[in-house]
C-alpha cells in the first residue's frame, strides 16, 4: 500500500496510544503526524468597542465553543468589566458549559445547555425571550447560526472576539513527506494554499471533515478522496480506516 505517513491538521491527542489512531497505525503499518494548520489571533477591546460592543448591556452570553468563553473571559479583563453573577450563560453542549468552572463558580451561575445542535440550545433559549444576548464568536462563524438566531425572534448582538487565520507552517511541514493530508475546517485548505502555494497534488490522498471543508478541498482544485461523517463513517478515523482498508484491498488485488 503507497500510504504511509499522514499529516491531521489538528493539534496531537495527549495520549495517542489510547485514540484509535494507535489502532489505524497498528493495523495497517502507517504513521500519523499532528499539526495545527490554523491559529486563533485576539480581537482587542479596542476594536470591540469600534463596534459600540459594550459587555454591561448585555444579560446573557452565547457560547458555541471553548475558545468563545476564553475570549469572553480575556475580554472582560481587558475591558475591565466584572462579570455579574446574573449573567446567564448558554452553551452549546454540556462539556462546553462545565469549561465555564475555569473562570466563574459553575454552581452560583446560570448556565444552559443544549444537546450538541443549536437548535437544542435555541429552543431552550426561546424561553427566555426577554433576555439581551451577546453571541461570542469567530470571525468565520456560520451565517446558518445568524440565520437560527434571527429566525428564533432572539434580541442579540454578534460579538467577533477572536480570528482564525492560517498558521505559519513553512519551517515546520514538509508538506511533500506525506501521503495522506486530513482537514477539518475550510481555514485549513486555505492554510495550506497560503503557506504550500506550489503545493501539488498528484497521488496524495486529502480528506475532508463536513460539508464546508469538502467543498473547500474541491473548491481549491483538489481531488476529495473521503469524507466524514458518513453513514459508515462518522468519525475522521473510521473515514480513514475506511479508505486505507479500500487501498489496501487494491494493491492485494494487482
Amino acid at each position: 500500500m503507497k500510504i504511509k505517513s499522514i499529516l491531521v491538521s489538528q493539534p496531537k491527542p495527549a495520549d495517542v496510544s489510547k485514540t484509535p489512531f494507535a489502532d489505524i497505525m497498528k493495523k495497517y503499518g502507517v504513521s500519523f503526524t499532528f499539526e495545527k494548520f490554523i491559529k486563533l489571533d485576539d480581537v482587542t477591546a479596542s476594536e470591540l468597542r469600534q463596534e459600540h460592543i459594550k459587555l454591561p448591556e448585555y444579560t446573557a452570553i452565547i457560547l458555541t465553543s471553548r475558545n468563545a468563553i476564553d475570549h469572553f473571559f480575556r475580554v472582560a479583563k481587558e475591558m475591565r468589566y466584572a462579570v455579574p453573577e446574573t449573567l446567564k450563560y448558554f452553551c452549546i453542549n454540556e462539556s462546553t458549559a462545565f469549561y465555564l468552572q475555569r473562570y466563574v463558580q459553575y454552581r452560583k451561575r446560570k448556565v444552559f445547555y443544549g444537546n450538541q445542535s443549536l437548535n437544542d440550545l435555541i429552543d431552550i433559549m426561546k424561553k427566555h425571550k426577554d433576555e439581551k444576548y451577546l453571541y461570542c464568536c469567530s470571525d468565520i462563524s456560520s451565517d446558518s447560526t445568524i440565520d437560527l438566531l434571527n429566525a428564533a425572534k432572539l434580541n442579540f448582538t454578534k460579538a467577533v472576539m477572536f480570528r482564525t487565520v492560517p498558521a505559519d507552517l513553512k519551517d515546520v511541514v514538509k508538506i511533500n513527506d506525506y501521503d495522506m493530508l486530513v482537514f477539518f475546517s475550510p481555514m485549513g485548505i486555505q492554510s495550506l494554499k497560503v503557506n504550500f502555494p506550489d503545493f501539488e497534488q498528484k497521488e496524495v490522498a486529502i480528506g475532508g471533515f463536513g460539508d464546508a471543508t469538502c467543498q473547500a478541498i474541491v473548491d481549491a482544485g483538489f481531488e476529495l478522496n473521503f469524507r466524514a461523517p458518513t453513514q459508515t463513517a462518522p468519525s475522521m478515523t473510521m473515514a480513514i480506516e475506511e479508505y486505507l482498508a479500500a487501498e489496501q484491498k487494491k494493491s492485494k488485488k494487482k
